[in-house]
């Protein structure tokens, strides 16, 4: 069995403050009122907190971005440019054996054919995609197929 606590001064700090633990009225009773009002300035000092972050947050992020947009521009740019100068010294490296205007039509020719392979894929992929995303859905009805009834020619 424990004895009873004893209040006074062994426990108060130095100086006859009260602790950090100890209530902060006078009568040592705090309300209900008192610890939701607590509760709801503590909140708003939370969610302006939170807020501040996030508005830190998402400035950093468009920052990213940006600089990310910009590089890749100028990513591209060069890239199209050292792509001209690849299909151009084709050109003149073919001339001699084609002529200039038969390497210019491989060269094209090519470049079509690489061309149509890619609208091939990027159509197989969106039909792809679009299954997908229609998955486990009717087709609207101007869609949806009319199956002739019974004694109606095309059967």
């Amino acid at each position: 069995m424990t004895a009873p606590r004893e209040e006074g001064p062994a426990s108060q700090p130095e100086g006859g403050e009260p602790g950090p633990l100890a209530p902060d009225t006078d009568d040592n009773t705090r309300s209900l009122v008192d610890d939701i009002e607590d509760l709801v300035f503590d909140a708003k000092t939370y969610f302006d907190a939170e807020l501040s972050y996030q508005k830190t947050r998402a400035s950093f992020v468009g920052a990213c971005v940006k600089r990310m947009l910009g590089l890749g521009v100028a990513a591209l740019v060069l890239a199209l440019f050292a792509f001209g100068g690849l299909v151009i010294g084709l050109i003149i490296a073919l001339t001699p054996h084609l002529t200039a205007w038969g390497a210019t039509a491989v060269v094209v020719g090519a470049l079509l054919l690489i061309v149509v392979l890619l609208l091939w894929m990027a159509g197989k992929a969106w039909k792809d995609m679009m299954e997908a995303v229609n998955e486990g859905r009717e087709p609207p009805a101007e869609a949806e197929e009319t199956v002739p009834e019974q004694g109606e020619p095309g059967q």
